[in-house]
């Protein structure tokens, strides 16, 4: 399985070089984005728009959380920052130990390469998650997009690992966008942030997983135990991502705390080995069913 770390921090340079904006979102679209390509086409988001200010991977990348390329303090003190703290070298280091470990397991990609890319993050819009996020859902392609500070940096392995996770998880089993319904998606979340851990430790998991407390938490688990088998990604959404995004997002909220659905689907993962004694590398190729209804946590 072999991998490629986008140089993503030369590209950035480049773009701040450019003074017209135009120019500057066609660099973005066919330089900073050409690696993604395949990404892009698969989710249906084109390189540009037919219409003017239309759909497309500018405004694509805007609603997950990028910075505005218009924006060059953001993106230069962004960079500056990445750059002090060497995260290219973390990523390159962090995909080679998750495709290391994952591979001594018998674990695959389903893809010849892995394509890496750091975008730096917009923080107000990834105020809620801390700065950071990431995209893993097609196998051959992650994308970590970071504002960085003291609290994600520490986490950069650990998010690589999460979308890695997600990679390995669908290259075994089929993502049906339509048809997801809460107890796969609260799954695959779990799954993910359980290898984070094992390869990262408890300490490095995102806010997503530990945001909440214990009272919080015992609520959103019977919550969502009355829904997992809602479906739709919509409706999904609004369990996994919790009131305050599905309210952003144009959701239906159903009263329940920030990424509500991750921490839950952290605790089931968890149960579900720990009772069956079960590693993170055997967990992954475990059923959505297997995990629900061994893991403890949903039953009456």
């Amino acid at each position: 399985m072999s991998y490629k770390v986008i140089d993503t921090f030369n590209q950035y340079e480049e773009l701040l070089g450019i003074t017209s904006l135009e120019e500057r979102k066609n660099y973005f679209r066919y330089t900073m984005m050409k690696p993604l390509n395949e990404m892009w086409n698969f989710i249906n988001v084109p390189m540009k728009a037919k219409q003017e200010n239309g759909y497309d991977v500018i405004m694509a990348t805007k609603m997950l959380g990028y910075a505005d390329v218009a924006d060059s303090g953001l993106i230069q003190k962004g960079l500056s920052i990445l750059r002090e703290n060497n995260a290219y070298t973390v990523a390159d280091n962090t995909i080679k130990n998750c495709i290391a470990q994952a591979s001594e397991r018998g674990l695959k990609v389903n893809a010849e390469e892995v394509k890496l890319g750091l975008y730096i993050a917009d923080p107000d819009k990834l105020k809620r998650q801390m700065g950071y996020t990431g995209f893993g859902g097609i196998p051959g392609f992650i994308t970590v997009n970071i504002y960085p500070n003291d609290y994600n940096l520490p986490k950069l392995p650990a998010v690589i690992a999460h979308e890695f996770h997600h990679n390995i998880r669908f290259s075994y089993f089929e993502w049906d966008h339509g048809n997801v319904t809460v107890g796969d998606y609260l799954v695959i979340e779990g799954l993910a942030e359980s290898f984070a851990q094992e390869l990262y430790g408890m300490e490095q998991l995102g806010p997503w997983v530990n945001g909440m407390d214990k009272e919080e938490l015992a609520y959103s688990t019977e919550v969502i135990g009355e829904a997992l088998d809602v479906k739709g990604f919509a409706e999904v959404s609004s369990y996994m991502f919790g009131d305050e995004i599905a309210s952003q997002e144009g959701y239906q909220p159903v009263g329940l705390p920030f990424c509500a659905g991750y921490a839950v689907g952290y605790e089931a993962v968890q149960s579900y080995m720990q009772k069956h004694n079960k590693t993170i590398y055997e967990a992954t190729l475990a059923t959505t069913d297997e995990i629900i209804h061994g893991c403890g946590l949903f039953t009456k």
